[in-house]
């Protein structure tokens, strides 16, 4: 069996790579102030991956970005389109038509795939927040009395703010 030359392997190999499209489209769903992410994803293989949250509703940015590779891909492409996200199904106006994302991919010969958010849990032993968005509260520690908020200094049974005069 004949091997071939180090160098011929080489250039093989770049050719290959070279061949091969890149696929470095991204898209990032932020709402209209451009605080809040509400979505991202990425182009692979003609399809469009693409996580959104599930419990938003109302007007969104859409962000296209394409690296030196892809920028004469996708041709019609524009970096920014404005649209609504209503329970996780995202729709983009386009030339004063409001598609649907599937229909929007369909003129980039692209399919999209949604793909379900992280869902959270809770482990065993661990509470939920009392209230939503709020940091739970933990136990005091074993030989300190006061509220996790308000820690007493060793020696100085006193609150905060009521410091008991030196010596007495």
């Amino acid at each position: 069996m004949k091997m071939f030359p180090p160098r011929l392997k080489t250039w093989l190999l770049l050719a290959a790579l070279a061949s091969a499209p890149a696929q470095a489209v991204q898209l990032v769903v932020w709402d209209p102030q451009l605080q809040t992410k509400l979505g991202y994803g990425e182009v692979s293989g003609g399809k469009l991956t693409l996580q959104l949250v599930p419990d938003y509703s109302g007007p969104v940015v859409a962000l296209f970005s394409r690296d030196d590779t892809e920028k004469n891909s996708y041709s019609g492409l524009l970096p920014r389109y404005s649209g609504q996200l209503r329970g996780g199904t995202l729709t983009l106006e386009d030339g004063g038509s409001v598609l649907s994302l599937g229909k929007f991919l369909v003129a980039f010969k692209l399919t999209p795939s949604l793909q379900n958010p992280v869902k959270t849990f809770s482990l065993p032993g661990l509470k939920p927040p009392s209230e939503k968005g709020a940091p739970a509260k933990l136990p005091p520690l074993p030989g300190n009395s006061s509220p996790p908020g308000n820690p007493s200094p060793p020696g100085n049974p006193s609150p905060p703010g009521n410091p008991s005069p030196p010596g007495k």
